[in-house]
């Protein structure tokens, strides 16, 4: 995709809004603006949108309406997942196991979790190509543990971890499994009956939909303590009047996201992320490594390193292609990502890595452009750093 003379391969970071979803949103914003727990025919509209936008969102994971509670954020729906299975518990010294490239968005909340509630955390670790092994889950888990948080693609890298395997080991030891899936929905096929997850996350601007609404999957029978207090809005777990213009963007999303899927634009995605592969190693011989498992990754994210060259400093000299260095809650730091840290990777190679995540509309013209732009920044800053070395 490119927008003002930029190729747009950050789409992990954000995707930019549909416009359909866009145009179905608006009529909230103005025309339709009732209270949908009103009583009166300004919320007959909005309440019938919000049902429909749950019915959107829960069919594209393949749950059903009510399981869907609709927040303002992913990492608000991991917050209502993580602190929300340990408060109900009602454990004195509830066990909690995660793994070491997750989501800061989990790994923070449950070290507040162990801080304030006194929750024993157990990281796993990973492998070079970032898999968690079955092995070490069941190892870790026992009769304490209330439950087990593993995402499904690492933002970064874009790895597919074993989440229906792993699911299958934390429940037969009566612990709840909670998936971050905000990059994988609507990326690859997902059904939380098949993968049999308790909790299951879904983020809207990973997806096509405005930043600032996301949903939390919560199997029907699992019991969590509210994130937010107040009228009993969302199964009572997360009060506050709704935002129907942001619920109907995110259904409307899910509805494009299920087309999407139907039609094979992941396969395509596919097609373009290793012809990029495929050029950069060609035009860089030995000198383009890969970050993550060959095979299990998402479709349209491709992270490397390219020896000798600073991620940072090979997107500043490419300037017409719009990526990232890492996760972007880290981007702009000069430290190794902590996934690529976790992985293995010496320091050199991880300050070497940058992640392009192509999206909806990216071309096959986007990707010659793109690799023509890194060939050249790379070359560039080869020849030119003796240089600067020897002034």
């Amino acid at each position: 995709m490119i927008t003002d003379g930029l190729v747009y391969l950050d789409h992990n970071a954000t995707t930019p809004i549909d416009p359909r979803v866009a145009e179905a949103m608006t009529p909230y914003l103005t025309t339709w603006f009732g209270n949908p727990s009103s009583g009166h025919r300004h919320a007959e509209r909005p309440r019938q949108a919000l049902a429909e936008a749950r019915e959107q969102v829960a069919g594209l994971i393949g749950a059903r309406a009510p399981e869907i509670v609709f927040t303002g954020s992913g990492s608000e729906a991991n917050l209502l997942a993580l602190r929300g299975a340990v408060l109900a518990a009602g454990r004195p010294r509830p066990h909690v196991i995660t793994q070491a490239t997750e989501h800061p968005a989990v790994l923070e909340t449950c070290r507040a979790l162990a801080r304030l509630h006194g929750v024993r955390v157990t990281t796993l670790p990973v492998d070079g190509d970032g898999l968690i092994a079955a092995a070490a889950l069941e190892a870790a888990l026992t009769e304490e543990t209330v439950l087990v948080s593993v995402m499904a693609a690492n933002n970064e890298t874009g790895v597919l971890q074993p989440v229906q395997e792993l699911a299958a080991l934390a429940r037969a030891r009566g612990a709840l499994f909670h998936c971050d899936a905000a990059q994988a929905v609507g990326k690859i096929p997902l059904d939380v009956r098949a993968w049999d997850v308790d909790l299951l996350t879904v983020a809207g601007h990973k997806m096509y939909a405005p930043k600032g609404v996301a949903a939390l999957y919560v199997r029907d029978g699992v019991a969590l303590e509210p994130v937010v207090y107040g009228g009993g809005q969302e199964r009572g777990l997360r009060a506050g009047t709704e935002n129907v213009a942001l619920a109907v963007a995110l259904g409307v999303a899910a509805g494009l996201a299920a087309r999407d899927l139907a039609t094979g634009v992941p396969a395509r995605l596919l097609c373009l992320r290793d012809d990029l592969h495929r050029r950069l190693s060609t035009a860089l011989p030995g000198r383009v490594q890969l970050n993550g498992a060959i095979g299990r990754r998402l479709p349209n994210t491709l992270n490397v390193s390219i020896d000798g060259v600073p991620g940072s400093d090979l997107l500043a000299a490419a300037p017409s292609v719009a990526a990232s260095t890492g996760s972007a809650c880290h981007s702009g730091a000069r430290t190794p990502s902590p996934v690529l840290s976790a992985m293995g990777l010496d320091p050199g190679r991880a300050l070497g890595a940058v992640r392009l995540s192509l999206g909806r509309w990216s071309t096959a013209a986007d990707v010659e452009t793109a690799a023509t732009a890194l060939i050249g920044a790379a070359r560039l800053l080869v020849h030119e750093r003796p240089m600067i070395g020897r002034s």
